[in-house]
């Protein structure tokens, strides 16, 4: 097979490799079997922390820094991208301002606030940015987006008619919310949040019972948070005539998803499709010989939404060979090959526990990959053995 243009797109391979290094390692392979071959790559984050590096070495652009009030109101060094479109559009992570990772040690999603997220939207608005991609990812918080709408001039007001920051501990105070100072740029922009799970914002599958414990809350807490999301999106339903209760993917990050939907009217999407589209996806394939995705582990969920399953359904649309390079395979990987997997290859040599066979991953990948191009030579009728 006469290799020409490949393009890579994988995920991360959790607790081993990010999808930039999974990247690196496949591009090496690649040019050692084919050096004339034009590679292009586009890691993948989910939405979390990486995911603006991973948007900016796919398209380009740059990051910039900005002091914001992180999870607890003191000054961090938030930061987003601004990638190189016709739409100036600006990519924003949570775990920038308001992530779990910001408030080791000191846990406690009754008093984290997104007000740092208002303030990266605000700064991304001055620079001339009016196309919004938000990663809802590995948040500290359980505010519902109140702390972001409050930076971006929403007034949230008690019983007493005066105005404070919610948070997720006190949700239950707020009686009414005020648009009125709302930021007036906010009209001109467009929204899309990065959602890869569909929990609504309250209840037994909510972002309190199901996230809460992960970011420091006891039992008796995430009865807390449960109830002043509930509360909170009867509020909103009733002054912003926007119901988020029964919206999937309204529980992402603490209810960020809900709030992100009510108050920036942003869409709520696959990560994955999210990421397709605002990298052009369908427009770079073009021409394509080989596809490369893959991620830690191949199984049923996969094509769930997830990585692969995304990437699966534009190659086959296209009709263009997607092959797909796992950690590990489950016994149970659905109907991945109808669904546009061309081939799926472990880069496991031998049965050893994930604790030992994450320090080769590097070293497994490129020999799959190696194994890989070697068979795409033979295809062609090269004379593999000729390049080592």
């Amino acid at each position: 097979m006469d290799i020409k243009k490949v393009v890579l797109i994988p995920d991360s391979f959790k607790g081993t490799l990010s999808s930039t290094r999974v990247c690196e390692i496949m591009d090496s392979s690649i040019k050692r079997r084919f050096p004339d071959c034009e590679v292009i790559q586009i890691p993948v984050a989910d939405g979390g922390e990486g995911t603006v590096d991973c948007f900016l070495q796919a398209v380009g652009g740059r990051k910039r820094t900005v002091r914001v009030p992180g999870p607890f109101l003191d000054p961090v060094a938030g930061f987003y991208g601004i990638l190189e479109n016709e739409e100036r559009t600006a990519v924003i992570e949570m775990a920038a301002c308001a992530g779990l990772p910001l408030a080791e040690g000191r846990e406690n999603p009754e008093k984290a606030s997104t007000y740092g997220e208002g303030g990266l939207i605000a700064d991304a608005m001055e620079q001339g940015c009016r196309e919004f991609v938000l990663g809802l990812g590995g948040s500290a918080t359980n505010d519902g987006g109140c702390g972001m709408a409050a930076a971006l001039g929403v007034r949230f007001l008690n019983k007493e008619g005066k105005p404070f920051l919610p948070v997720g501990g006190n949700l239950l105070e707020l009686c009414s919310i005020d648009m009125s100072g709302l930021h007036p740029a906010l009209k001109e922009c467009r929204f899309t949040a990065m959602c890869d799970i569909d929990n609504p914002m309250y209840g037994p599958l909510g972002a309190a019972c199901i996230f809460g414990p992960q970011k420091g809350a006891d039992e008796a807490m995430v009865k807390r948070l449960d109830a002043g999301l509930r509360h909170l999106s009867g509020v909103l339903a009733r002054d912003l005539g926007r119901d988020v209760s029964g919206l999937p993917g309204a529980g992402a990050a603490g209810g960020m998803g809900g709030g992100a939907a009510a108050f920036l009217q942003a869409q709520l999407r696959s990560g994955i499709e999210a990421v397709l589209d605002t990298v052009r996806f369908d427009e770079r394939i073009e021409g394509a010989d080989v596809i490369f995705t893959g991620e830690g582990r191949l199984d049923c969920q996969s094509l769930m939404g997830k990585v692969v399953g995304g990437v699966a359904q534009r190659a086959k649309r296209k009709g263009i060979p997607l092959v797909a390079v796992a950690g590990s395979i489950d016994e149970n990987t659905g109907d991945i090959y109808t669904s546009g997997v061309s081939a799926a290859f472990s880069i496991t040599r031998k049965p050893v526990p994930f604790r030992e066979a994450r320090k080769s991953s590097e070293e497994n990948l490129a020999f799959a990959m190696d194994n890989i191009l070697r068979l795409l030579e033979i295809k062609e009728g090269n004379k593999a053995g000729t390049k080592g």
